[in-house]
């Protein structure tokens, strides 16, 4: 059994050896080690692997040693900005006054600017609101104050609680449950930890996941607005594209009187797309909801829950029961995107949809050879698709959807149309790459089943809708 420790450092030489050796003493290995007293001079990690019984009594041990946090830290950093005269002493009475009100400073920046005053920031510890807003109401009788934001400045003004005021951040940001909190702790810490070993900057990690989170909660509720275009297939077939701002595009395909979904975005704007789904789609609570998946990212299967039937490579089905198993699904096997998917998955409140709901209809059992094979077909009112699955590029299980008579292709994340992303899907587009690493599982062999999607087009005119971007028109001539 492995198990991650979010512990307190005592402040006393031979500290970490007395960890090491409780783990030694009951043949639990040390998997995993994380501590940088620039970011955080108190917060160790620690991952390990032992027997479930054994663990439990290294609890207590490490609890009575003093480095199990037995509760949560409400206490906070605050950067305040006092604007003070430009004199000798004219921080003196500010100063005075946070003694008073015994509030600790754990940061201290100030320099002259060439005016009568000075911009004087300091970070300081509270662990009463109450006494933070008295003193602030005493403080404007001396000179004018203002708060600044935490958690989005350039600097990090305390490293004495970085992880929790950090960690702290992202859930007031996106009203995540506080019981997810050991989560987004233990995987910040992986991220930053895996992209310091590659050379970038902790601090530009963190900071990657805070823009992160601010980008999803920005486009929330009446600020959702994504791209809606539809296309005329033939007579009786329409699909509509739905690009949100954030997460893979949702296309609806009506033909006759059937209806399909091609993914399905985040779960975060659950309530925001069952009201377009509403304004498109006729009795939508009435139907069977029917959803085809490309693939098994969370991005595009969010909504999966909402779906009374899931259709779905063998592959694919593999990796979203393993989800719904609390195990390790094939994004989570690789060490590299693990900790961002495990951040991505509880900022946007993911939840797996039950197994019986995902039907698979080409069982294909032999080995694959090509970066793209035909493992079957899928009809959907005039539409004819030959199903081909790639070989894993993207992430295993990758599906690819091409009607040869309408000359209709949808290609998941295999082939997206770079060019045609709005600006808020180009700013969002940034962040999994850094935190990743890469979003395929292998790039090279993803560029080699994007152009064999290509040659597998044909002749005519092509309208390619891949999940992210606006439809791509893509034209081939043989001579």
């Amino acid at each position: 059994m492995k198990k991650t420790y979010i512990t307190s450092m005592p402040n006393h030489i031979g500290a970490f050896l007395k960890a090491s050796e409780c783990f030694a003493a009951l043949e639990i290995n040390i998997t995993r080690v994380s501590y940088n007293k620039a970011i955080d001079s108190h917060t160790l990690f620690i991952e390990v692997q032992g027997d479930k019984e054994k663990l439990k009594i290294a609890d207590k041990q490490l609890e009575d040693i003093g480095y199990i946090q037995t509760q949560k830290n409400d206490n906070s950093i605050v950067l305040l900005e006092f604007h003070l005269k430009d004199n000798p002493g004219s921080v003196t009475e500010v100063l005075r006054l946070i003694q008073q009100y015994r509030l600790n400073i754990s940061y201290i920046s100030s320099q002259e600017n060439g005016t009568y005053y000075q911009a004087f920031k300091m970070g300081l510890f509270v662990d009463n609101e109450d006494s933070l807003r008295t003193f602030l109401d005493k403080v404007k009788d001396i000179c004018p104050v203002r708060m600044l934001d935490y958690n989005h400045s350039e600097k990090i003004y305390d490293n004495s609680i970085f992880y929790q005021s950090f960690v702290s951040g992202l859930i007031n940001t996106l009203g995540i449950p506080e019981k997810q909190r050991d989560v987004l702790l233990v995987n910040s810490n992986l991220v930053m930890q895996m992209l310091d070993e590659k050379g970038l900057s902790p601090y530009k990690t963190f900071e990657s996941i805070s823009r992160f989170a601010e980008l999803l909660a920005k486009h929330r509720g009446s600020f959702f607005s994504p791209r809606i275009t539809s296309y005329n297939i033939t007579e009786n077939t329409e699909i509509i594209l739905i690009e949100p701002p954030c997460g893979s595009n949702t296309a609806i395909i009506k033909s006759k009187d059937e209806v399909l979904f091609i993914d399905c975005g985040y779960a975060l704007y659950k309530e925001e797309m069952i009201n377009i789904f509403n304004t498109i789609i006729k009795d939508f609570n009435k139907i069977k909801k029917r959803i085809f998946i490309t693939h098994a990212d969370v991005d595009h299967c969010g909504l999966l829950p909402l779906f009374d039937e899931i259709i779905a490579s063998k592959e694919t089905k593999e990796c979203l029961v393993l989800g719904y198993e609390n195990k390790n699904d094939f994004r989570e096997q690789n060490y590299l995107h693990k900790p961002y998917v495990k951040i991505c998955k509880t900022l946007t409140f993911y939840k797996p949809p039950k197994p019986d709901k995902i039907k698979v209809l080409w069982n294909n059992q032999e080995e694959q050879k090509e970066p793209l094979e035909q493992i079957g077909f899928f009809d959907i009112g005039e539409m004819h698709f030959e199903v081909y699955k790639g070989k894993g590029g993207h992430l295993k299980g990758e599906t690819v959807l091409i009607d040869y008579i309408n000359k209709v292709a949808f290609t998941g994340d295999i082939f997206i149309n770079t060019h045609g992303l709005t600006i808020e899907q180009a700013t969002y587009n940034q962040y999994a790459p850094v935190l990743m690493t890469s979003v395929d599982t292998n790039s090279e062999l993803c560029a080699i089943e994007r152009r064999a999607i290509l040659q597998r087009l044909g002749e005519g005119n092509w309208q390619i809708f891949g999940a992210h971007g606006i439809k791509k028109d893509y034209t081939l001539k043989v001579e």
